[in-house]
């Protein structure tokens, strides 16, 4: 009976990931061999050519990437303090930690950017800049981030890890970079290139606040240029499954709690 039941689910599953493949997969060749079209029925890659040598691509993929790691960069810094806090002196807060974590689902990016612009005042060297869309995608990815530091953190000991580190005399700033960074590297990954994700693919502030964006790029190519569209579409695709390949990797690196990199 177990034998014949390990053969037959497998082949159900088989359908059902092959359906789901298909499903995803179609467009996305469909997309490819567009993207290849010159006309009638010539395939090249003058799309691609043309992407290559356009200036405005690689100014607007600059500029997506490295908002990106500004996004990182503040929600790590802001996120890893209070989420530790949150875990070692007052668990009870954690439902409120959930629920805010999961405000951006609720609210949507319209109303976001029309708060941000309405209510929020300041500097034009920050307002004024494409750095001003860090604050809105860091409330974008605060769910992902969040969750990705409360499962790593929940996998430690951290009462243990803290009073460790502290009695061998290492202070917050040592504890927080050289023990607790460490052993959340899988958590700290995970966060970050999903955070590259959300960025790369976020259109709706950049478009409003009138930034050039990668994601703004495309809908501009869309509009004067399909194949080369195509072509940009797959090269964000890749992007963002490279991402999410790198959180899948990263999530396999599983090892006990360690202090100061101990042999």
């Amino acid at each position: 009976m177990s034998s014949h039941r390990r053969q037959r689910l497998p082949h159900s599953g088989m359908a059902l990931l092959l359906a789901v493949g298909l499903y995803f997969a179609l467009p996305l060749f469909a997309t490819g061999v567009f993207s290849f079209w010159e006309g009638g029925n010539r395939y090249g890659l003058s799309a691609y050519a043309s992407l290559v040598h356009q200036s405005e691509m690689w100014s607007s993929l600059w500029l997506s990437l490295r908002l990106a790691l500004e996004t990182i960069a503040l929600s790590l810094v802001v996120l890893v303090p209070a989420v530790f806090w949150m875990h070692l002196r007052t668990p009870r807060m954690k439902p409120l930690f959930d629920f805010i974590s999961v405000l951006p689902f609720v609210v949507p990016p319209i109303v976001l950017v029309a708060g941000l612009t309405a209510l929020f005042h300041g500097p034009d060297w920050f307002v004024g800049t494409p750095n001003y869309l860090v604050v809105p995608y860091v409330i974008l990815a605060l769910p992902y981030t969040y969750r990705a530091l409360d499962v790593g953190m929940r996998a430690l000991d951290l009462r243990t890890l803290t009073e460790a580190a502290h009695s061998l005399g290492a202070g917050w700033g040592t504890f927080l970079l050289r023990v607790l960074a460490p052993n959340l590297s899988s958590a700290l990954a995970g966060a970050a290139l999903l955070t590259i994700a959300i960025v790369m693919g976020e259109f709706t502030f950049a478009n409003v606040l009138l930034f050039n964006t990668f994601a703004v790029y495309i809908n501009y190519v869309g509009q004067t240029s399909a194949t080369e569209a195509a072509a940009l579409t797959l090269l964000s695709f890749v992007i963002t499954w490279l991402a999410m390949l790198g959180v899948l990797l990263s999530g396999r690196g599983k090892g006990q709690a360690q202090l100061g990199g101990a042999h």
